[in-house]
């Protein structure tokens, strides 16, 4: 059994990063903003906490005793919060003592087949670059500051399938592909498949 605290707990990424930690036995704290919208989420093994992923004052306090973070939180609008959650997360879980991330990305960060991310092809949608862009600033963060942090960023391959449910199967791909889909489910299996036994290192993992 370990200790996990999942930040972003009351999305749809992070219920099911909870909902496959109990699963394995495992203890949890689920980080939300606001702890009363998410009556649900609380359970065996499951404590929910108030916190701001932004801050590393709050992510070190609410990291420390545990064997790994994984960080669901997303916020759309915003040019500035995944690279503020990047940084407070390097400095906080350093400070708490956990040497592993798993932070969830986006697939538009991705290489196609010829090399070139998706977000700059040819054809990609001028309103969905700027929530690509904030999320590439989190990574950059990661891969300039996280050095001594066991990280490694994890994104569909395409997208999520929102009405899929568990297989209990995924597969790692080298590019990304906009036609692929894989559950939150089974994404989760690979949240904490990461956070338990560490197989990626350092860079973006695409799964479908």
């Amino acid at each position: 059994m370990g200790r996990y605290v999942v930040f972003g707990a009351g999305g749809r990424a992070g219920r099911q990063a909870v909902a496959e930690a109990r699963r394995r036995g495992h203890q949890v704290t689920a980080v939300v903003r606001d702890p009363s919208r998410h009556d649900g989420l609380a359970g065996d093994g499951v404590r929910v906490a108030a916190g701001d992923v932004t801050d590393a004052a709050d992510v070190a306090a609410l990291a420390a005793g545990h064997d790994a973070a994984i960080n669901t939180a997303a916020v759309v609008g915003s040019d500035t919060f995944f690279g503020d959650a990047a940084h407070a997360l390097v400095k906080g879980l350093r400070q708490a003592g956990v040497d592993r991330l798993v932070a969830v990305g986006i697939a538009t960060l991705l290489p196609g087949p010829d090399g070139v991310r998706l977000l700059d092809a040819p054809g990609f949608p001028a309103e969905f670059r700027p929530f690509c862009l904030a999320h590439a600033a989190g990574l950059e963060v990661l891969r300039a500051e996280g050095g001594g942090l066991d990280w490694v960023y994890v994104s569909p391959a395409g997208d999520f399938d929102h009405e899929g449910e568990r297989s209990g199967r995924y597969e790692i791909r080298e590019h990304g592909d906009m036609a692929l889909r894989v559950s939150y489910a089974d994404f989760a299996i690979v949240l904490l498949d990461e956070a338990e036994t560490p197989r990626h290192r350092g860079g973006h993992l695409a799964v479908t």
